[in-house]
């Protein structure tokens, strides 16, 4: 169950899972909650302040990220991302602001009885989960079946797409369709690869995300695909799988994973295998630590991943290090934009219920409508109490979502090891 804990505790990531933190804001004309309904009911009675809204209610709204097991060293700054808003609004809304937080333990049942820890405290939508792993799972069984929005920013499988969902499931992240795209480019045209093997995590990210490099590789740029390799998370040796993939000396291999498998498998193949190849590491990879948990320059790795693009990236960047005194890593973005997107949709569902908050999901994020971003939120949430059309212009992208619950535009960050660091060294974008 949640429990209560200090707020400064929670946004300095110091939280577990079942962490609560609810934050209480003096927004308004400073009448307080008028006659004490709390939720407003057209007739001027909900905030005190005679416009009809909601106002003095509580935003109820769920975390369910991997803050252990294999993804945890991304997993815990998106949870960063992700209640970041409940910073941003202290003392800015007379709405309080309430966040619970559990763990999916990069773990699909673990995922499942989280999700279903938020249902049954009546959390209508939940940022998460982040494995597409994980969040095929959870959403099948426990979010869709409940009436739940879920909202994830990192997964990434094409399979959330075809999701038979009745619009509950929305994601901030792109699709894997786009990312196999773009290093099959960067496998051909900028490492000049025509032969390429994959290892991939043995889970819907992996499988899909491996396939979908194959397609493009072979199909747009004439290249071999020799084998695909699937591997286990979190295991002692990769010694086999790393001789299956790399027996018929491709020129290029590429790695789907997420980071404490990572560790391993690169100690297994920079003490027995490396021969030169050039290697892409994907966006479950991209974690600064790996350098130097392999010990290793890793000098011949590229890796590719969703980047934050966004009309509100220089603002998110800035709240981001003044709270955490550091600067965003991958997805902290796409995690902070859906926290924002299902509060401002909770505003003008007008209570804390799934389906409510479902139908309101687009008209608080595409156009039309006056814009608003991170930095912002407050005077957002002013706006959609008074019923007025808003736009949120998000940190990872403009945040529009199409009929499917995906974004409608996108971009990627291609990266190169420097120093033991993943350095941005070029970008691709889509539908911009």
């Amino acid at each position: 169950m949640p429990r209560n804990i200090k707020r400064r505790d929670v946004l300095k990531g110091a939280g577990a899972a079942g962490a609560t933190v609810a934050i209480a804001g003096c927004l308004g004309d400073g009448n307080g909650n008028g006659n004490g309904n709390g939720n407003g009911n057209g007739n001027g009675n909900g905030n005190g302040n005679g416009n009809g809204g909601n106002g003095g209610r509580e935003l109820k709204q769920g975390v369910l990220l991997p803050l252990s097991g294999d993804l945890a060293n991304l997993g815990q700054p998106i949870r960063d991302g992700a209640i970041l808003p409940a910073a941003e609004l202290e003392g800015a809304t007379n709405y309080t602001i309430d966040i619970s937080e559990e763990d999916t333990e990069t773990n699909p049942q673990a995922g499942i009885s989280g999700a279903d820890a938020l249902i049954d405290a009546g959390y209508p939508a939940v940022t998460g989960p982040a494995s597409s792993g994980v969040n095929m799972q959870v959403t099948q069984q426990s979010l869709i079946p409940n009436s739940t929005v879920g909202c994830s920013p990192s997964s990434t499988s094409p399979a959330v797409t075809g999701l038979d969902d009745d619009d509950y499931i929305f994601r901030t992240a792109p699709s894997d369709a786009l990312q196999g795209q773009v290093i099959a480019q960067v496998g051909a045209e900028n490492l000049g690869a025509s032969t390429a093997a994959t290892l991939y995590v043995n889970n819907d990210y992996g499988q899909a995300l491996s396939q979908s490099f194959a397609d493009t590789f072979e199909s747009e740029y004439d290249g071999e695909v020799q084998t695909q390799v699937s591997f286990e998370q979190q295991q002692s040796s990769y010694t086999s799988q790393l001789e299956s993939a790399l027996g018929d000396e491709p020129e290029l291999v590429v790695v789907i994973g997420y980071p404490e498998s990572g560790n391993q498998l690169f100690r297994d193949y920079y003490s027995d295998f490396d021969s030169g190849e050039d290697i892409v590491v994907t966006d479950g990879l991209i974690d600064n630590e790996l350098p130097d948990n392999v010990d290793n320059d890793m000098g011949n790795v590229t890796g590719t991943a969703p980047k934050s693009s966004g009309p509100g990236r220089e603002a998110f960047d800035e709240l981001y290090q003044n709270e955490y005194d550091r600067s965003p890593g991958v997805f902290n973005a796409h995690a902070y934009d859906a926290t924002a997107i299902c509060l401002l949709a909770n505003v003008y569902a007008g209570e804390n219920d799934g389906t409510a908050v479902r139908d309101n999901m687009r008209r608080a994020a595409n156009p039309e409508g006056e814009e608003f971003g991170p930095g912002e939120l407050a005077e957002a949430i002013e706006a959609a109490d008074a019923g007025d059309d808003i736009n949120y212009q998000g940190a990872s992208s403009a945040t529009d979502f199409n009929d499917d619950g995906d974004m409608v535009a996108v971009s990627y960050g291609i990266y190169e090891v420097e120093d033991r660091d993943f350095t941005e060294v070029d970008s691709v974008a889509f539908g911009q």
